[in-house]
Order: C-alpha cells, then sequence, then structure tokens
C-alpha cells in the first residue's frame, strides 16, 4: 500500500486515536472492534482513514494477524498519552467540585480485596457520599495495564509496582505469618523460621499472584518442586488445604480476622526480621486526582488497622 504526502494540515479524530490504540493493545481487528463495542469494518475503516491522514502505514495486515509497524509503534505511544491527557481533562472537570466526588474506579488485587473492603467502603460511604464507586478485582499486571490504559484511575495492591508513569504511595506493612494445621505438634512459644517452610509441603495461591512470589522469595525457594498451586486462587482455598492437613502456607495479617476463624490451624509468628509486604495505591502521575488518592489513602490505613486488629487473636504466638 502507498500513501501520497498530505498538507501539514491533517484532521484526526479522538475516535480514531481510541479505535487504534485499541488495535495497537489487541493486536487483532475483531478483539478491537469488540473492546470498542464497534463492527470490524468500521473499526478498520477509522484506522484506514488515520493512515490516510497522516500519510504512514500504521498496521501491517498479515496470514497470523497484524502487526504494528515502526512508525505505528511510536504513534500508538502517542495516542496513548493524548487520549490519557484527555481523560484528565474531563476528570479535572467531573471531580473539580470536592474531594472523592463523582466517579472512581478502583482496581484492587484478590490477597487483599476480601480483607480490606469490608472495612474500607462503610468509611467511604460515611466519609464521601456523593462517590460513585467501582471495583474491580483481578491479578497485579492486568490492574497496572488497565491503569495505564485509563481503565482504572487507582489501584489497592502490594507495592512496589515498577512503572516510570505510576505513582505510588506506601500506607501500611503487612506481615507475613505461618499457618500449619491444628494437629501439627509444636514445642512451647515457638515462632516460624525458613527452614520450617523447606522441610514441608507449601501451598501458595496460582502463578500470577503477587503473593505467590512474594512468599518463594522470602523462603529463598529457587526451585518449587515442594510448592504445590493446584489451581488455587483464593486464599479461603489454601486454608481449607492447611486445615486438613495437606500443607503448610504463609498468610498475610490483613486475611487473619477472616482466614484464621473457625479454622482448624495454627497461626504463628516468624523470627524477626518478619517477612512482609507493603500495601498501598498506585496511580497514573499525570493523573489530575491526586488530592482524591490521598484521602483515600488515610482511610485505608484505618482499614486497614481495622483488619490487623481483628485478625491479632488467631496468632498464637
Amino acid at each position: 500500500m502507498s500513501y501520497a504526502l498530505v498538507p501539514l494540515m491533517t484532521h484526526v479524530t479522538l475516535k480514531q486515536l481510541r479505535y487504534f490504540d485499541a488495535l495497537a493493545r489487541e493486536q487483532h481487528f475483531g478483539r478491537a472492534a469488540d473492546a470498542c463495542a464497534v463492527t470490524q469494518p468500521a473499526l478498520s475503516m477509522q484506522i484506514q482513514d488515520l493512515e490516510a491522514s497522516l500519510g504512514i502505514a500504521l498496521v501491517e495486515r498479515t496470514r497470523s494477524g497484524i502487526k504494528l509497524t515502526p512508525k505505528g509503534e511510536e504513534i500508538a505511544i502517542r495516542a496513548q498519552r493524548l487520549l490519557n491527557d484527555v481523560r484528565n481533562l474531563v476528570d479535572y472537570a467531573q471531580h473539580a467540585g470536592g474531594i472523592l466526588s463523582g466517579t472512581l474506579r478502583l482496581g484492587v488485587i484478590p490477597s487483599v480485596a476480601p480483607y480490606l473492603l469490608p472495612p474500607l467502603l462503610p468509611l467511604l460511604k460515611a466519609k464521601y457520599p456523593d462517590l460513585e464507586l467501582h471495583v474491580r478485582e483481578t491479578q497485579t499486571q492486568p490492574l497496572t495495564e488497565e491503569l495505564v490504559e485509563g481503565k482504572l484511575d487507582v489501584l489497592l495492591l502490594a507495592l512496589p509496582i515498577k512503572n516510570p508513569d505510576i505513582e505510588t504511595l506506601p500506607i501500611f506493612e503487612d506481615r507475613f505469618l505461618l499457618a500449619l494445621p491444628k494437629s501439627r505438634k509444636l514445642s512451647g512459644r515457638v515462632r516460624a523460621t525458613k527452614e520450617m517452610v523447606e522441610h514441608d509441603r507449601l501451598l501458595l495461591l496460582e502463578e500470577g499472584h503477587c503473593l505467590r512470589d512474594q512468599a518463594l522469595t522470602y523462603c529463598s525457594l529457587q526451585q518449587v518442586d515442594d510448592v504445590n498451586t493446584f489451581g488455587a486462587s483464593s486464599l479461603s482455598t489454601i486454608v481449607e488445604m492447611v486445615s486438613a492437613g495437606f500443607g503448610i502456607t504463609l498468610l498475610p495479617e490483613i486475611c487473619l480476622g477472616v482466614e484464621g476463624r473457625s479454622r482448624e490451624i495454627k497461626i504463628i509468628r516468624f523470627v524477626d526480621p518478619e517477612p512482609a509486604r507493603s500495601i498501598g495505591l498506585a496511580w497514573r502521575r499525570s493523573s489530575p486526582r491526586r488530592d482524591d488518592f490521598l484521602a483515600l489513602g488515610q482511610l485505608v490505613a484505618e482499614a486497614g488497622q481495622l483488619s490487623l486488629k481483628r485478625g491479632a487473636q488467631a496468632v498464637q504466638v
């Protein structure tokens, strides 16, 4: 396909940029059309119009699908920045009236959501009644991608997040504890060690969960032959397996008020320095809603203290 030179004044629309942004992410016309809720021919036509307006080929059609041209890759980066600027402009206009008003799209990881949201949501409702909250729960990587793409406003998750376009706010430390079957005999007021983990069957969440990676890092387990995930995507499933005597696991302290109740498990602290993860917020550096996120962080800290307090009684040592 050849392109003629075009005048300096070109007509590029936000619709074209949104469609091309979706195509750059999906690398497939059909999936991109679905993401934009339009037909594939409609999306394809807008991409062709964009190429004609810019005077360059953005997409290379192949038998296996599509890939971006080198210039297309650069345009995709710039298009995403422009779209984020537009979203930020709209955010500023919609939320200039007050802190945590209007819509907030919050992403939360699965090892945090069931334990922090129950105390957090009533606090948000009471202090910011005009807030319209939307919650998305999934793993760290897709949440981070959706944040950068502008689909989410702020994330509640385990830090750090390594992305120059994302600003983070550490809020509190969430210590790890060792959970054992209640039938396991322990001598005195023992504390857990790495050696106790290395010589037992360790049960962890399936791959993709940051909690799994943090536990393996602490235990210095390079090989995971003795690590069993069996497709578990929730801590509740892991705890049930421990309770039944199928192994041991590391649990974050904020979950003990829920997962440590009425279960046939023992929960003990590790020797110093105790392993821990940092719980905090993350948002796009370009977002105009930093004051909103700082206010949210204060309530997350309060909710975290409530969760830790409720779980304290489940700890054996």
